[in-house]
């Protein structure tokens, strides 16, 4: 317990001071006497790549902790027999809090199903997991403040909920590959392994050292676009084709995004600099939403178990929410 004491007040004392360590090292590189846009590339890069790793290795040690409070058994048994529209709510706010990947969508899909949870519950849980995970909301906060961070978290939940609930009502359970209602539950009731506290601190190293090492690459590489365009590209570049004027840039936004690969991790800092220069805030959030909720990678895995129809009809619902509030942010901001 002291040693995770230390190191987290060790955190706060680089985090705080890190625009001055930043600055520090333009300094010794000789960037800060130099007004390039060589040179602000360079300087953003700096600080923007420890601040945004920073913020996921602490995020993600915390979820790790709180995550060995739950399973998938208990995410499970959680959902099964809530009423549909209870269901989805539950569904939406357990994704948050839920492991969740492209390569896990088919055998969370398969035991939900299996376990008797509604077609509409079951993709409430499946769009809200990497839509509005941890990581988003934190690096979100970090960057941008509370309040935009609570934009996301409110959008991302009122669109995984509803887009579950239209779709639940739909009864659209023949879009599903026969072979998933086939098969036959094996699940046994096993006793809930007792962790203690020494064990949760344990699973939030695992969980840093497995997530932190999937995604640092997207930060770096996130970051270094996010660089090159805080450099290179002009202050309002940006707002003739992203910016509240242009009424199809929000659903423009959402189609180019969808066959765009990444997590919120690696698309953050590239969302911070499309704001910086020009681009309206629902039309951002409307491209981030489309790139993290409906990658192209994660329809191919579902095609196994849900037919083609299935796909189309859960990414036009769920585009179409993105889309709506994409334009009502645009309105209100």
């Amino acid at each position: 317990m002291w040693f995770v004491g230390v190191l987290i007040a060790l955190w706060f004392i680089i985090y705080l001071n890190l625009e001055s360590i930043s600055a520090f090292i333009c300094n010794i590189a000789g960037l800060t006497s130099v007004t390039s846009d060589y040179a602000r590339s360079v300087e953003f890069f700096i600080f923007e790549v420890p601040k945004v790793l920073m913020l996921l290795t602490l995020i993600v040690f915390l979820m790790g902790i709180v995550r060995s409070y739950f399973s998938p058994e208990k995410t499970r048994a959680l959902l099964e027999k809530k009423s549909l529209f209870l269901g989805n709510i539950l569904a939406s706010v357990l994704g948050i809090f839920t492991p969740f990947c492209s390569c896990s969508a088919v055998p969370l899909f398969i035991g939900f199903v299996e376990a008797g949870i509604p077609l509409g519950v079951t993709l409430s849980f499946l769009i809200a997991a990497p839509m509005i995970n941890e990581i988003a909301v934190i690096l979100l906060f970090g960057l941008f403040g509370w309040k935009t961070a609570m934009i996301y978290v409110s959008t991302g939940l009122f669109i995984a909920i509803l887009s579950g609930y239209f779709i639940g009502k739909l009864k659209l359970q023949k879009y599903v590959e026969p072979w998933v209602y086939e098969i036959k539950s094996s699940r046994q009731e096993i006793g809930e392994e007792k962790i203690n506290f020494g064990g949760r601190i344990e699973s939030g190293y695992a969980a840093v050292k497995d997530i932190v090492s999937k995604v640092w690459l997207y930060i770096v590489v996130g970051v270094g676009i996010g660089s090159l365009a805080h450099g290179y590209v002009p202050a309002d570049f940006l707002a003739g084709f992203m910016g509240k004027s242009a009424w199809w840039a929000v659903p423009l936004s959402v189609l180019v995004g969808i066959p765009l690969y990444s997590n919120a991790a690696g698309i953050i800092p590239i969302v911070q600099v499309l704001l910086e220069k020009g681009a309206s805030l629902g039309t951002a959030l409307a491209f981030m939403m489309s790139v993290i909720g409906l990658s192209l990678p994660e329809a191919i895995i579902l095609k196994k178990v849900l037919k083609i129809q299935m796909i189309f009809i859960f990414f036009g619902i769920v585009g179409i929410g993105i889309i709506i509030v994409g334009y009502l942010f645009n309105l209100i901001y």
